[in-house]
């Protein structure tokens, strides 16, 4: 994954790609499996999926929660 303002005004997105993590993300909520989307995207592969969906969870893995009182 990198982050490169040059590239989807610097979403995170798959390396050497313009496919962002959201976009993997978000086709893997709509119900689409690793099969269909690598369909829809021949030029990554499973590793990159897992690789999305890691980062995710590294970024959420990394929040801060404030609670509002």
């Amino acid at each position: 994954i990198e982050i490169n303002t040059e590239i989807m005004g610097g979403k995170p997105v798959i390396k050497g790609t313009r496919i962002t993590v959201e976009s993997i993300l978000k086709r893997l909520s709509e119900g689409l499996n690793v099969k269909e989307i690598l369909e829809d995207y021949p030029y990554i592969n499973e590793d990159d999926i897992r690789a999305a969906l890691l980062y995710a969870a590294k970024v959420l893995e990394s929040e801060t929660i404030i609670p509002v009182i």
